[in-house]
C-alpha cells in the first residue's frame, strides 16, 4: 500500500496504473464508490476525475481535510480476474494552540502552573521558554510548566511554542508578574551650602510600585511646604530644597511601601562650607608664588624675590579666574 501525504487545505492526487487489458475501473473510499470509469458516483464537489487513459486512472481530492484521511482503493476488472491497489491518504495539520493560561499576577514565594494545549497532525511538540536576558534554553518541554516558590527574577514573559514540522511553529506568550515588597536600593546623604539648592534621593524597587513618604524628626513632610518639594516617580523619590537654611540640615527618613510591606532608610542633609574670601586670596597667593614646573618654564637665574616680582602682574588675572569659578 502506497502513502500519499498532503497538508490540510491542499489537493491530493490518487493515481492508478492500468494497461490495455483493463475493461472496467473504479475508485472507492472504503465501501463508497467515488468514480466508476468516467461516471461520478459521489456527491462531493471536491472529488474530480483527472485522467482515464489506457495507462492511468487518476482522481483528485481538493481542499483536503482530516476526515478525508484513510484508505482508497482502485478496483480494476480485466478479462481474467479483478485486481485492486490501495493508497492510504495521510493529512497533515499545522500546529494550533487551542488553550493557554491567562496572564497571571502572583506574590513572590508562591507556586504557579502554566498550561499550553496544542493540536495538529502529527501531534505537535510543546515547549515553554522564559523570555529573559538571563534565561538560557527551555524551562519545560511539556504542555505544563510548574514553578515552585517563584522569585522576582522569574517574572516576565513565558513563551509557549508548538511545532510539528508541517508549518512554522505557533507561538503565544503569558505574562507573569511577581509581586514583592519594597527594598531601597540607593539612599545617599548629600552636602549643600546654606542658600543653595539641595536634593535628597531615594530609590526603591517594588511590585506594585512603591509609594514614598519623607519624614524628619518623626514628622511627615507634605507637598507644598514652603521651600520644599517632593517629586515622586514609580521607583524614585526626590526631596528638593530650593534654598537650604540652617534648620534644614539633619537626618531624613525615606519610607517606601506597597500592599506587601514597607521599608525605610535614613538620609542626611549636611552643611557644606563654601570657601571664604581669605581662603580664596590665600589660594591665589599660593598659586602665584609657586614656581611653574611645566614645559617652557623659565630657569631660576635669580633669587625668590626677583621671581615673585616678575609674576606680580598676574595677580589680578588669577583673582578674576578664581572668582569666576564660584
Amino acid at each position: 500500500m502506497d502513502n500519499v501525504t498532503v497538508r490540510q487545505g491542499e489537493s491530493a492526487t490518487l493515481r492508478c496504473t492500468i494497461d490495455n487489458r483493463v475493461t472496467r475501473v473504479a475508485w472507492l473510499n472504503r465501501s463508497t464508490i467515488l468514480y466508476a470509469g468516467n461516471d461520478k458516483w459521489c456527491l462531493d464537489p471536491r472529488v474530480v476525475l483527472l485522467s482515464n487513459t489506457q495507462t492511468q486512472y487518476s482522481i483528485e481530492i481538493q481542499n483536503v481535510d482530516v476526515y478525508d484521511e484513510g484508505p482508497y482503493t482502485c478496483s480494476v476488472q480485466t478479462d481474467n480476474h479483478p485486481k485492486t491497489s490501495r493508497v492510504h491518504l495521510i493529512v497533515q495539520v499545522s500546529p494550533k494552540i487551542v488553550e493557554i493560561s491567562s496572564d497571571i499576577s502572583i506574590n513572590e514565594g508562591n507556586n504557579i502552573s502554566l498550561t499550553c494545549i496544542a493540536t495538529g497532525r502529527p501531534e505537535p511538540t510543546v515547549t515553554w521558554r522564559h523570555i529573559s536576558p538571563k534565561a538560557v534554553g527551555f524551562v519545560s518541554e511539556d504542555e505544563y510548566l510548574e514553578i515552585q516558590g517563584i522569585t522576582r527574577e522569574q517574572s516576565g514573559d513565558y513563551e509557549c511554542s508548538a511545532s510539528n514540522d508541517v508549518a512554522a511553529p505557533v507561538v503565544r506568550r503569558v505574562k507573569v508578574t511577581v509581586n514583592y515588597p519594597p527594598y531601597i536600593s540607593e539612599a545617599k546623604g548629600t552636602g549643600v551650602p546654606v542658600g543653595q539648592k539641595g536634593t535628597l534621593q531615594c530609590e526603591a524597587s517594588a511590585v506594585p510600585s512603591a509609594e514614598f513618604q519623607w519624614y524628619k524628626d518623626e514628622k511627615r513632610l507634605v507637598e507644598g511646604k514652603k521651600g520644599v518639594k517632593v517629586e515622586n516617580r514609580p521607583f524614585l523619590s526626590k526631596l528638593i530644597f530650593f534654598n537650604v537654611s540652617e534648620h534644614d540640615y539633619g537626618n531624613y527618613t525615606c519610607v517606601a511601601s506597597n500592599k506587601l510591606g514597607h521599608t525605610n532608610a535614613s538620609i542626611t542633609l549636611f552643611e557644606l562650607n563654601e570657601p571664604t574670601s581669605s581662603t580664596l586670596l590665600q589660594e591665589v597667593k599660593t598659586t602665584a608664588l609657586t614656581p611653574w614646573k611645566g614645559p617652557g618654564a623659565v630657569s631660576e637665574v635669580n633669587n625668590g624675590t626677583s621671581r615673585r616680582a616678575g609674576c606680580i602682574w598676574l595677580l589680578p588675572l588669577l583673582v578674576l579666574h578664581r572668582l569666576l569659578k564660584f
